[in-house]
């Protein structure tokens, strides 16, 4: 199926973003297709392939990084041989787009993700009234299920921004869910995260991190999450870009299993 024809727009101004794999359970050696999803709620559209937009789109299994390959402007966005045998991380990143947004729509899109602190500062600066001139960065991450555990699904990939889980959450019961949110490899203190299951997209489950960076979600049932996560940051000097606000966007996709 292809995805070309997907607004950009649409994809521009939609928030969530995530890895949605045709199978989150592979049989060793398997072909598994790797679709992008852009929406809200746990709802969204397809992301084709784009390469200039493409950071990284990388497999982590046995111990080893290797690209995740696909056709351009087309959904799925790759594919991939799964070993099968323990847990693999499905990681892509994407370089900065900018967009703006008249300044109501982006203080409530602020609000939504739990970014008080930038409307704080906003105001302190009269830009309130002003639009919301921002690059955004996606960081996503899918955790393919396997036999046994592998060390790859408990550390980072190395994003700017990612989540991390403390545990293995593809072959442990879903409560509580622990993990610590990271941002230029450090702990993050304060950052909102969301947790949103497939089967019942009226669950949002809401914490923030603690001063180590960590959280705990009691996870209600097992199946399809999504863990997700955003921070806002001043451009630095040497980005050289025009926008007046950088955002990172994590997420994370399991399978969990039940008791």
């Amino acid at each position: 199926m292809t995805a070309a024809a997907l607004p950009i727009a649409g994809v521009l101004h939609a928030h969530d973003f995530w890895i949605q794999p045709s199978t989150f359970h592979p049989d060793p050696g398997s072909t598994v297709a790797v679709a992008l999803r852009v929406g809200q709620n746990f709802t969204g559209d397809p992301v084709p392939r784009v390469s200039r937009f493409i950071d990284q789109f990388i497999l982590r299994q046995a111990g080893r990084d290797e690209e995740v390959n696909g056709i351009e402007n087309s959904d799925p966005a790759g594919f991939l041989r799964a070993d099968g045998q323990a847990t693999a991380v499905i990681a892509y990143s994407t370089l900065g787009t900018d967009i703006e947004l008249p300044a109501a729509k982006f203080e409530a899109y602020l609000r939504q993700e739990g970014l008080e602190s930038i409307i704080a500062l906003r105001a302190k600066n009269g830009d309130s009234a002003k639009p919301g001139k921002e690059r955004f960065f996606r960081y996503a991450k899918a955790l393919l299920t396997g036999k046994r555990t592998a060390a790859a699904a408990t550390q980072p990939i190395g994003f700017r921004y990612e989540i991390v889980p403390a545990d293995d959450p593809t072959l442990h019961p879903p409560a509580p869910f622990r993990a610590r949110v990271l941002y230029e490899g450090k702990p993050l203190a304060g950052a909102l995260v969301v947790a949103m299951h497939r089967g019942a997209l009226s669950v949002r489950i809401k914490t923030r991190t603690d001063r180590h960076g960590t959280f705990s979600l009691n996870l209600p049932a097992p199946g399809v999450w999504l863990i997700k996560s955003v921070h806002m940051i001043r451009p630095s000097f040497f980005s050289f870009s025009s926008a007046d606000w950088e955002s990172l966007w994590a997420s994370l996709t399991f399978d969990a299993p039940g008791r």
